[in-house]
């Protein structure tokens, strides 16, 4: 059975009511495309501001600004792998942005979050392959932190959101 904590929504992260979004974001925190730009653009020229002092983020990992113009009022920046066969250690650096972005989730102690579906647009990671990744480790967390009230696998796309949902009920 699927956690109460956990909800699988499709919609647009720039408007969720939460304290914390996760952005699919790229090497260099300095926007992009997808998830990366609707959150860029979203959130105004600030967040490109700060993200220039970053230094970049690495694969797998995770830093955290504030939201600026979003209604949430922080942003974990992640970073996933980009699809090369499954071969190169994907799952392995996919299942670190979800462990990262939950580092900053307690470091800051933020009660509700929403991840989009890191690396499944451009990156070209298996949407069936990631949800269930992001889902065990959503679900993990959870039944390892009581603090956090909400964690929100937002789908931009109703096909991403099918395939989440199939994941959920096959897993729990």
């Amino acid at each position: 059975m699927a956690n109460p904590r956990l909800e699988i929504v499709q919609g647009d992260i720039t408007k969720l009511q939460v304290d914390a979004v996760v952005n699919a974001a790229n090497n260099s925190l300095l926007g992009g495309g997808g998830v990366d730009g609707a959150i860029h653009r979203a959130a105004g020229p600030g967040l490109l501001q700060v993200c220039r002092t970053l230094s970049g983020c690495p694969t797998g990992d995770a830093k955290i600004t504030g939201g600026y113009n979003l209604p949430a009022r922080w942003v974990i920046h992640t970073v996933g792998p980009v699809w090369h066969g499954g071969g190169d250690g994907e799952d392995e650096s996919l299942a670190s942005c979800y462990r990262a972005s939950f580092g900053l989730v307690e470091l800051h102690a933020i009660r509700s979050v929403a991840f989009p579906s890191i690396s499944t647009g451009v990156y070209g990671f298996p949407i069936d392959r990631a949800s269930r990744i992001a889902l065990v480790e959503i679900k993990a967390f959870l039944e390892r932190n009581e603090s956090v009230e909400r964690v929100v696998a937002i789908c931009f796309s109703g096909n991403d959101y099918a395939v989440y949902r199939t994941a959920e009920a096959e897993l729990f």
